[in-house]
Order: structure tokens, then sequence, then C-alpha cells
């Protein structure tokens, strides 16, 4: 098992990386030790078959737990949904002492813990990530719903009592699940430590020597840099915008073509290239763009969409939570390990998007 701690301003937390967590009595003894007077486990109807009752065991020997299952899928980060678990959580009687564990990927963690950010105005909760994807999204407490003009648009920063990444949960993750969480991994390897880009690149070419033992080792690496940016700046008023890298187009991306119809890893991917092509013209820098292009083909990632229209999508890219009076403002790459956040001008934007229009 490995251990990081989670350090920011608001709380310090354990992030456990192992398999069977969930069957060692003595790390649940310590996560839980001040008991919670229920728990509401919140999953999703994927998740729910495989694991479910296998936590609800483990946990019930601690105190009252309930669950509630949610439709997979990005659009369960609803206003609905979040409404219809707050209404699941008062008829189960949760009280200010209960605690709330999201035992999913990044959909089921974003949504529970705004739960319970929101729930008797904020109660305790635990992230149970399910995909390698969520190894981003469950570290550093930003929790959030969408909102149809905008992803994450409402939300909160919110940091959980501990994070139990169970690998063994990763097993029936299927293809398109492992290259998306792959991308959020290789973001974490462009942005902070320079010698994390070239080793992951060197041993991990393909999604086979990923689902390997080098496994572990990649997930701490990219899990103490985001602890590191997150430790630095809890609220995103500086650095912490550096975890954005290629989210201005990706979420662009996924309200112009419908949330669930492209996964956050592949718009990602599209986004981080997108991201670099701006910098080059920008900052007038060189950056490995084909070195990457050619690694995203080999792992499989889509190409941007080319029957897309692009003003529409910059449109979108304008509701981007870091845009300040419609002015694009994205984080731009100095050099690998290096960023800086920069207004872009539209006409900049227009002419990358309108490359890959004609290229593709």
């Amino acid at each position: 098992m490995t251990q990081l701690l989670i350090q920011t301003n608001s709380r310090e937390y354990p992030l456990l990386i192992g398999t069977g967590l969930f069957q060692q009595k003595e790390i649940l003894d310590d996560v839980l030790k001040n008991v919670p007077s229920s728990i509401l486990i919140i999953t999703d109807d994927t998740i729910a078959p495989l694991y479910l009752q296998d936590v609800e065991e483990a946990l019930g020997e601690y105190t009252v737990v309930s669950s509630k299952s949610i439709p997979s899928g990005e659009k369960s980060k609803s206003v609905e949904m979040f409404y219809d678990c707050q209404t699941f959580a008062m008829e189960k009687g949760l009280d200010r002492n209960s605690l709330i564990l999201a035992l999913g990927g990044g959909v089921v963690g974003d949504l529970a813990g705004f739960v319970a950010a929101t729930f008797m105005r904020g109660i305790r909760f635990i992230q149970a990530p399910t995909s390698l994807l969520a190894h981003d999204s469950a570290v550093g407490g930003k929790v959030a719903i969408n909102h149809h003009l905008g992803k994450n648009s409402i939300g909160a920063f919110y940091q959980p009592e501990a994070v139990l990444y169970d690998l063994s949960f990763l097993q029936s993750l299927p293809e398109d699940e492992w290259r998306a969480g792959f991308a959020e991994l290789i973001k974490h390897s462009l942005i902070w430590d320079k010698e994390f880009y070239p080793w992951l690149r060197e041993e991990v070419p393909n999604m086979d020597k990923l689902k390997g033992p080098i496994l572990k080792v990649a997930l701490k690496r990219a899990i103490q840099v985001k602890a590191d940016v997150v430790n630095q700046d809890e609220k995103e008023t500086g650095i912490r915008a550096y975890l954005n890298f290629g989210h201005t187009l990706a979420h662009g991306l996924e309200s112009e073509l419908g949330y669930g119809n492209i996964s956050h890893g592949d718009a990602v991917a599209i986004g981080m290239i997108f991201a670099m092509k701006v910098s080059e013209k920008v900052l007038h820098v060189s950056l490995p763009v084909k070195e990457l292009q050619d690694w995203f083909d080999a792992i499989g990632y889509p190409q941007f969409p080319t029957t897309i229209s692009v003003q529409s999508l910059l449109a979108k890219m304008k509701k981007d939570k870091k845009a300040i009076k419609g002015s694009i403002r994205m984080c731009l790459m100095n050099e690998i390990g290096s960023l800086t956040i920069q207004e872009v001008e539209d006409r900049i934007l227009l002419e990358v998007l309108q490359q890959y229009v004609r290229e593709g």
C-alpha cells in the first residue's frame, strides 16, 4: 500500500493506494475513527452490481449504511440529480454527524462531494475512486455539477476526509475509460515536473503497459503533482489553474457535443494539443506537439471533430471559469513543466481551430 498526505489550508487528509482496501479493517478503523452516525454511499448503476455489496458489508461493521445508485454518465451531474440525492439523504435521516462515501468515477465523486458540501451546510465525505480518471478529480476538493451553459459551473471547494484508491476496482474498466484516465495522468506529467513527461512516455508507450506494475508508480507521481499544486493554491487563485491545462477547449467540446458524447479524457487530450499549438503562436516557443500527437495516436485518442462549428465552439469556450468579461484566459506552455496563464485573442483561437477543420 502507498500513502500520500494531501495538505491544504482547510484540511489535511490521507490518500491510500492499494488493493483490497475495504477488506483491511485497520485501514477502516483509522479512516472511521470518528465513527459517523450513519453513512450514505452514492454510486452508479455500473459500479453498484460489481462492488457495492462488499463495501456496504465492510462499512456496516461501524454504523448504519444506506445506498443511492444514480445512472452512470456525465448527464447525472445535474441539478435534478443533486436535488434527488439531497432528498434521499433527508429521507434516510442523515444528520450533521453522518458521512457520504463516493463510490465511483469522477461523475459520482463530483456529485457526491457537492451533496456532502451542501447537506446541512456540509458533512464529511470520503472519495473511493473506481476509475483511472478519478485519480485527478478525487484529489483537491473540487466538487460540482454541470449547467447546460457550462461544465462544473455550480460547485464548491470542499475537501474529503480521505481518499481510498482501491486499484482492484479498476480491473472492470473498459478500454475507453482507461484511455480517458490516462489523458489526465499525461496532463500531470506535462505541467509541473519536467522529468515526469519523458519518464512516462518511455515507460508507458501504450495502454497495455499502463495496466502492469507501473500503474501504482505512475499514479503516485501524478497525484503528487496535484497535491503539490493544491497545497500551494487550494482555491484556484493562481497556479491551481495549471491543472486545467487543455481544459478550455475540452470543456467547450463537451458542452458543444453534449455531455457524455465525448469522454472528458478524450476531450482533454484534444485540448492539450490545442493548448500547445496556441502556446507556440502566442509565446513564440517550440514545443513537442508532433511527438505528443504521435503518442496520442498510438494510444487511440480521437481527432478533433472537424464537423463542429468553430464559432459556436468558441462561444462555449468563453463560458470557461477562467474567462473574464468574455475574454478567454488559457493555461499556456513555456516548455514542458512550465506554464503561464494568459489572455488569448479570439482571432488566434479561431485561426488554430480553423486549421484543425482544414487539415481534417
